[in-house]
């Protein structure tokens, strides 16, 4: 790696806020002698202009020898952030590669059959006379021999060991701050009816909890698994659902392999547990640093990783495996100006779930109070959990403001928020987890509603093991994290307007629990921060005039207080106190009253919604 080319690989014509003084930063970093540098960078800074100008440093070809590691990799972990790479003029120089199902088939008769499912791997010895035209293949092969690669976490990891995607000079990760809870996920192994396939060949033991008979049942369950994909590979035509299943049957295997050896390793340091229960089994690895040395830092020489919320060095160290004296923390001035991207204190009461059924309502109310404050701008409200949103759009509907409301479901996520974005009416997008990897500049949202201090779901095993080690920071700083990247989705550039209202009083819990954990440019933030005064409670002022588009108008003037007469929270844990009512939201006039739920707020279809979630939903769609 030469550092020195840093400046001239600067992809952009010219420089813009701290990228100039960024990227002299991480030179002198990697000229100092570290293997690993974390730029924290906030929303805006122009993370993919500086991760291109780091590769650029890299090892080319010319310069070495035939043993030597040469070019640079570029990975994120979110989809949307690839996507934006694939479409900026400046990045074209990074190749980019997905998974084989992102692909079709280009034969006559399979041009909708997804390449993993085409011909050439359904028959044995199959001979495709276009392979050099199929786009997986093509798309392969010219990033394998690209200096610049790009793709995302989940495919690089998957191609450690790969003899197409081999070891680099420099590895780029964008969105760093969640990499060790990535790749705790994709370390996670999910045993059920639907992810086995032999499910119905195997006795599942009463497991309770037992990582030793869990490593016994794995083998067993390994030993099944191959029995049924020989005799998958000895057939000579398999049919494209054939082809599924062997294909999970084999990543199956690899998943059980890796635990097993893993946990049999005296010098792992990662710590397994096991949730079970009558419907399936589930693996977990606690800090998977074995996982991560072999799938990220065993592929380059040096490592940049990205984030704005990278909040505390030496703990992002210990969580991925990291010798914190090797790395080296680079710190980007934010230069959007702290009045451009207010904070509001409009909190209501505790979002926890005993205090739910009567905070939410209030919530509901501060809503349409929002909106009216907005007549005509889109904003967002942060739902935190599909649970919340479908009550609070119902309590939105009560009040008469439904029309202006737009929601999604687990299925409907991607399209209802393409739906939204395109629209030019100024809608209200009530939304699940999408506090992360969201470009809502300008007119594409001026306000946003916390509803929820996104705390970890205390009844997962892993957390509940960390919280019992005494992990408090750790917990408390993971959602300080998803906060400061939620507040970073309504300002995007320095000219740029949003406001950011909070109405769960936990969350200013959370600010004085991670405190020494905040970035100053988000410390000045909450330091602002305000309470509002909204308009009162009425329908026709929420809906305002939805048939033009969307005017930018002011924000809303402070009016007094700050974030102490908000009190203070829980912080998420089953501790007890009632819902405390502060700011100057509190009273209605005019508007529709809201309706209380029957029971504990659930539906059937709420239930039935949360059976079709991922298998981390009991983390991300918590309680």
């Amino acid at each position: 790696m030469n550092p020195e080319r840093i400046h001239a690989e600067f992809p952009a014509p010219e420089y813009r806020g701290a990228q100039e003084q960024a990227l002299a930063d991480v030179r002198d970093a990697f000229q100092a002698g570290n293997d690993v540098v974390l730029v924290r960078a906030p929303t805006g800074s122009g993370k993919s202009l500086i991760a291109r100008a780091i590769m650029g440093c890299a090892r080319q070809v010319e310069e070495a020898d035939p043993v030597d590691a040469t070019g640079a990799y570029y990975t994120t972990p979110q989809v949307s952030q690839l996507d934006d790479v694939a479409e900026d003029d400046l990045l074209e120089d990074l190749k980019l590669i997905r998974g084989k199902s992102n692909y079709t088939c280009i034969l006559p008769g399979e041009e909708s059959t997804p390449v993993d499912r085409a011909p050439c791997s359904r028959e044995r010895g199959y001979d495709c006379a276009v392979k050099h035209r199929c786009p997986y293949f093509s798309d392969r092969a010219i990033a394998s021999a690209r200096e610049h690669a790009a793709m995302t976490l989940a495919y690089f990891m998957r191609t450690a060991g790969s003899e197409v995607f081999r070891k680099r000079d420099v590895c780029v990760v964008d969105e760093a701050h969640g990499l060790a809870e990535w790749a705790e996920m994709y370390a996670t192994i999910d045993l059920d009816d639907r992810t086995v396939p032999v499910w119905e060949d195997v006795r599942v033991p009463d497991l309770d909890g037992d990582v030793d008979a869990t490593a016994d049942f794995a083998e067993h369950l390994a030993r099944v698994c191959e029995g049924a994909k020989d005799d998958l590979l000895g057939r000579d035509e398999l049919t494209p659902e054939e082809a599924a299943r062997r294909d999970r049957l084999q990543e199956l295997i690899s998943e059980l392999q890796w635990f097993l050896e893993d946990y049999e390793d005296p010098e792992s340091g990662t710590t397994w547990v096991v949730d079970a229960d009558g419907n399936g089994v589930t693996i977990k690895p606690m800090d998977p640093e074995r996982y991560l040395k072999h799938t990220v830092w065993d592929r380059a020489n040096k490592h940049a990783l990205l984030s704005a919320t990278i909040l505390n060095k030496e703990a992002f160290c210990r969580s991925v495996g990291l010798d914190p004296s090797n790395v080296a923390l680079v710190d980007v001035e934010h230069t959007f100006p702290v009045e451009h991207r207010p904070l509001y204190d409009v909190t209501r009461g505790k979002m926890t779930y005993e205090h739910r059924e009567t905070t939410l309502p209030k919530i509901a109310e501060t809503v349409v109070r929002v909106m009216a404050e907005h007549p005509s701008e889109k904003g967002i409200v942060h739902a935190h959990s599909y649970d919340i949103a479908e009550s609070l759009a119902s309590r939105l509907e009560d009040y008469g403001v439904g029309d202006r409301v737009r929601t999604h479901d687990s299925d409907t996520r991607d399209a209802e928020l393409e739906r939204w974005k395109e629209s030019g009416d100024p809608e209200v997008f009530v939304a699940v987890k999408m506090e992360e990897a969201l470009d809502l500049a300008y007119d594409l949202g001026r306000w946003q509603v916390l509803c929820k201090a996104p705390f970890l779901n205390t009844n997962d095993s892993r957390v509940a093991a960390r919280l019992a080690d005494g992990q408090w920071s750790w917990y408390y700083r993971t959602a300080l994290q998803t906060v400061i990247q939620a507040c970073g989705r309504v300002v995007r550039a320095p000219d740029d307007r949003g406001a950011t209202y909070v109405a769960d009083t936990s969350i200013l819990d959370l600010f004085e629990r991670a405190r020494s954990d905040m970035p100053p440019w988000f410390a000045e933030q909450v330091d602002r921060m305000t309470t509002p005064d909204l308009p009162a409670v009425d329908a026709a002022a929420a809906l305002g005039d939805t048939t033009g588009g969307v005017e930018q108008v002011d924000t809303p003037a402070a009016a007094g207080g700050g974030a102490a007469n908000g009190g203070t929270g829980d912080g998420g844990a089953a501790s007890g106190g009632g819902a405390t009512d502060s700011g100057g939201t509190s009273g209605t006039s005019g508007g529709a009253s809201t309706t209380a739920r029957d029971g504990d707020g659930r539906s059937e279809r709420e239930d039935a919604r949360r059976e079709r979630s991922s298998p981390v939903a009991d983390v991300w769609d918590a309680e």
